[in-house]
């Protein structure tokens, strides 16, 4: 027996005690019936239907044997019998490492082979005889992209080559809710000269516009009011979609 509404809209009125029950709970059953079927709509501007071609051939940036130690590379000291000198050492902005006994030591512009010498001489003059001292590069800033400002985990990150906008904010588990996503700057060193760009996140995200290519050693900050006032200062002054140009 079919279901008459407005009977039921009447004995609702009459007896709430008993047909209220039935027709919310056929007024239920329709929304979930509306629900469904538009969780199973087809729509977006993306094709749907279409193969999608193999990825490009990825290929991975190596370090140079005469690759110069740059600040926040992080660098695998290695002492012969001497545990407490061995371990991971963080270049700082200056360019410096602190080791214990010698204290801090100029890394810098350096090859791993040039600091080697370099501890070792320091080593051998008061404290050790005929050191024995390897230097290894165990994370690079040429393979890493920089992700700070507002996003949820910033930090830099190892990339094997170029990568997307998108995929480094990714990275740093997305922008935070006070980001603002029209306006992300992307600080790159060319020519030897430190150089930035403005883009709009929330278009890229959209597809409205391309998603740009990030590269290794590359700095990307988003805007928003968790951004230190030094970085805010900064981003403040770059147009929105600039070109690469000089700071």
């Amino acid at each position: 027996m079919g279901l008459n509404l407005s009977v039921l809209v009447e004995e609702a009125l009459l007896v709430p005690s008993r047909a209220s029950h039935r027709l919310w709970g056929l007024f239920s059953a329709l929304g979930l019936l509306i629900l469904a079927s538009c969780a199973d709509t087809r729509g977006g501007s993306i094709s749907y239907d279409r193969p999608l071609a193999a990825p490009d051939e990825v290929t991975y940036q190596t370090l140079a044997t005469d690759y110069k130690i740059a600040p926040m590379d992080k660098l695998s000291v290695k002492v012969f019998k001497m545990e407490d000198l061995t371990g991971d050492y963080d270049v700082d902005l200056a360019g410096n490492i602190s080791l214990p006994l010698i204290g801090q030591v100029q890394a810098a512009n350096l090859t791993t082979a040039q600091l080697d010498d370099q501890l070792t001489q320091k080593l051998g003059e008061k404290y050790l005889e005929h050191p024995d001292v390897s230097v290894a590069i165990k994370s690079s800033t040429a393979h890493v992209v920089t992700v700070d400002g507002a996003v949820k985990d910033g930090g830099s990150f190892p990339v094997g080559g170029p990568t997307s906008l998108i995929r480094a904010i990714a990275m740093a588990k997305g922008t935070t809710e006070d980001a603002n996503g029209r306006r992300v700057a992307v600080f790159r060193t060319i020519g030897g000269k430190r150089q930035a760009a403005a883009f709009d996140l929330t278009s890229i995200r959209r597809g409205e516009a391309p998603d740009p290519e990030i590269f290794p050693g590359d700095i990307i900050v988003v805007d928003g009011s968790s951004v230190k006032a030094v970085q805010k200062q900064i981003l403040q002054t770059i147009p929105l979609l600039a070109i690469f140009g000089p700071l």
